[in-house]
């Protein structure tokens, strides 16, 4: 057992645990990970059967990369592990016992564009007003609604979300919500949300399933406890109920997805249904400076509802917190560019050691617009996602409808793709048919003399048949040729191919691409199934932190403070620091809401190892409004030991003594304007060191280094307004004064 020796004292105390529930709180950086997969190794080696190991996580890539460690210490004994999301794991199950609830093995999983679609579809049958019923909300609240377990007969019945409803005039949503469900079960299709809600059902109403996985899983680990719902954590409490070996590790100060549902008493009240708990604290942090560390604790010590844990580090003490203030939003952008460019020059360092984290997706802009301009590259996180692009998700309803023919969504999605005559009159009676007459779609459109006027069954005939042979196909071939015969029969990929825009060959490509993945799950070996109803599967599962990145490439990564959780970069920026953006204006109603916010800005410190900066500005566009802003609550916090409060960025002042510096240089004439139109630099031959310059926009100043290597063509220069700056040469103009 070496592995044992990677381990300090409180960390080897949670891996070696014998019996009984255990809850790891895992301060940031802490090694949370790598006790989780110790502890599941040393139960495989203490001769625990891995077919009784039930080990939930969040996402695929995490199951994945445990899984994988896991492996490297006991052997292939690790791929018999029950490991994965919640969500594949209950769709497992759900693919086996959901006969009992009747559903067929292979229901298809509807993402969330999916089930909006299908919601709008519902709210236009209904002739409601789409503005009122928009489909993200009435989506939200039936979502939240099945995570706490309400059913749609339960949410009718409810005075008090009736009365929500009512009052925000929506009084119908509890109608959409049954339709929604029976739609769902009639197409044979599950949401996210159903794969949870109906393993609570399976467990509830049939207990003899219950009682089968109750024995079968001896060991129930679960990652990111803080994360986990009402939903989820009744389920894996109700499994753990015989056996009680549940080891859960979290974080209360990194809850942050109430907006999901994620319920934060789960992790403070654990001990309350476990009263034999054992709880192990993991304090050290591996990730971060010292002035890091302390600074985040300085801030999550303000709430109250926390368990009580002190994170310290034995790591360098480190920089200083360097806060930074500008004049507006699009000036933080360039100083934000700025920065990075001199600290990557500075201490050598790469794209990809960057981060800049923000509250809000909108807040990219500025920082994207700021780092084209000086040619640096980066990636925006949290944006359209592979499996959401039209021309994938066109090729994917084709193979789901060729596996399950009751797909409602994957039916209106294909049926006039390519254009076969069959307009959205036609298949609005096509779907009232179904309707009225209680049939499936399938049966009606296979059927068409029978429900359907002679113009359309004429019409709808011939994609039936294409249908029936591409269910044939796929029955006796794996997915990759089925998938390939499908977007080649289909018409779909002549139609991509004509197409010879710069768009077009995009779309056709990630078509190929599509392919090329589902080549290499059946060249897979550890994926036994080969079949297209197993891929469709595997992939309905993937979040969008399962996309794997192009290694080759560096990127500056630009992502939400939620999407960067679990992360870590040598350099971060948190930008927008700013009250009513951070904390959210939404969310200061309440001390609850109060404190996930700051559980979010202590998220947002601790991503930063090595340096951090923070980012606010006295003025920002909102809504197409310019708003005065002031510095974030948070800001003042942080105990103000930890922070270089040195504010020599574009602010107020500071434009005013440009404009002034500049003025003293102009004629009398030029003076009424603060942008000097004609403007004209000197050749960059021409500069020396030693030599005075003008900046457009910095004013006078003194270049002390010069650097001319491999065409970079940087240089330094000393500005009075303004200090030291890093200037490329090939974007700064600069003007000898003589």
């Amino acid at each position: 057992m070496e592995y044992l020796q990677d381990l300090n004292k409180n960390q080897r105390e949670a891996v070696i645990h014998e019996n009984g529930p255990c809850l790891v709180i895992a301060g940031a950086g802490s090694g949370k990970t790598r006790v989780l997969t110790y502890r599941i190794a040393h139960l495989i080696n203490s001769d625990v059967d891995p077919f009784s190991i039930l080990a939930l996580t969040f996402t695929n890539k995490a199951a994945k990369e445990m899984k994988d460690r896991i492996e490297k210490i006991v052997g292939t004994e690790a791929r018999s592990l029950w490991m994965g999301t919640f969500h594949s794991i209950f769709a497992r199950i759900l693919r086996s016992e959901g006969y009992k609830l009747g559903y067929p093995p292979n229901f298809v999983i509807y993402d969330t564009q999916d089930s909006k679609s299908l919601i709008k579809s519902i709210v236009k049958e209904l002739n409601l007003d789409p503005k009122i019923y928009k489909e993200n909300f009435v989506y939200n609240r039936i979502s939240n609604a099945k995570n706490r377990l309400i059913s749609y007969i339960d949410y009718a019945n409810n005075p008090i979300l009736q009365e929500e409803d009512a009052s925000a005039l929506r009084p119908r949503i509890s109608e959409i919500y049954k339709i929604y469900v029976n739609r769902c079960f009639k197409s044979h299709a599950m949401d996210f949300d159903d794969l949870l809600f109906n393993t609570n059902i399976l467990f509830s109403e049939h207990i003899d399933v219950l009682n089968k996985y109750q024995q079968l899983f001896q060991h129930v680990l679960i990652d990111e406890f803080q994360d986990t719902n009402y939903c989820q954590y009744l389920i894996t409490k109700k499994l753990a109920a015989v056996h009680r070996n549940i080891f859960v590790v979290g974080d209360d100060a990194q809850s942050i997805y109430a907006f999901r549902g994620a319920e934060i008493r789960n992790i403070l009240k654990f001990e309350d249904d476990f009263d034999e708990l054992k709880t192990v604290k993991l304090e050290q942090n591996y990730r971060s400076t010292k002035t890091i560390v302390k600074a985040a604790n300085s801030v999550i010590d303000k709430n109250k509802s926390k368990i009580s844990k002190e994170v310290w580090t034995d790591n360098e003490e480190g920089e200083l917190i360097s806060l930074k203030q500008s004049f507006s939003d699009n000036d933080e952008g360039k100083m934000v560019s700025n920065l990075i460019f001199e600290e990557k020059n500075k201490n050598q360092l790469t794209n990809s050691n960057f981060a800049v984290l923000y509250r809000t997706n909108s807040q990219s802009r500025s920082i994207e617009e700021s780092l084209r301009r000086i040619g640096l590259k980066y990636k925006v996180y949290g944006g359209l996602s592979f499996y959401q692009r039209k021309e994938v998700k066109d090729l994917l309803a084709y193979l789901r409808f060729s596996i399950n023919q009751n797909d409602e969504q994957s039916f209106r999605r294909i049926i006039n793709y390519p254009r076969r005559g069959i307009g959205q009159t036609s298949v609005d009676k096509i779907i009232t048919s179904s309707n009225k007459e209680q049939k499936s779609l399938w049966d009606i459109i296979s059927n068409p003399n029978k429900y359907l006027d002679s113009r359309i069954s004429n019409l709808i005939t011939p994609f039936v048949d294409l249908i029936i042979s591409f269910k044939n196909f796929s029955k006796n071939n794996d997915a990759y040729s089925s998938a390939s015969h499908i977007a080649s029969n289909s018409g779909l990929l002549k139609e991509l191919w004509d197409d010879r825009s710069i768009e077009g060959i995009s779309r056709y490509e990630n078509v190929q691409e599509l392919l090329n993945s589902i080549k290499e799950y059946i060249d897979n070996e550890e994926n036994k199934e080969k079949g297209l109803d197993n891929f469709l599967q595997e992939i309905s599962l993937m979040t969008d932190q399962d996309q794997e990145d192009k290694k080759d490439e560096e990127f500056i990564s630009l992502m939400t403070i939620h999407m960067a959780k679990g992360l870590e970069f040598q350099v971060v920026f948190i930008v927008g620091v700013e009250e009513d953006l951070f904390p959210s204006q939404m969310m200061i109603s309440s001390r609850e809401d109060l404190e996930e916010e700051r559980r979010l800005f202590y998220v947002a410190i601790t991503r930063a190892m090595k340096k951090l900066y923070i980012t606010y500005s006295k003025t920002r566009y909102r809504y197409g409004l310019l708003k005065d802003c002031e510095k974030s609550r948070f800001v003042k916090e942080i105990s103000p030991i930890y922070i270089d409060g040195e504010v020599r960025n574009t602010n107020k002042s500071f434009v005013k003594n440009v404009i002034k510096e500049r003025s003293k240089n102009l004629s009398p004439l030029k003076k009424v304007s603060s942008k000097d139109i004609s403007f004209k630099s000197s050749s960059v031959s021409d500069l020396e060191i030693g030599l005075k310059v003008r900046h457009p926009n910095f004013g006078i100043g003194e270049i002390l280094e010069l650097d001319m290597k491999n065409n970079q063509n940087k240089a330094i220069v000393k500005f009075k307004s303004v200090g030291e700056k890093t200037l490329l040469l090939n974007f700064a103009k600069l003007k000898i004064i003589k």
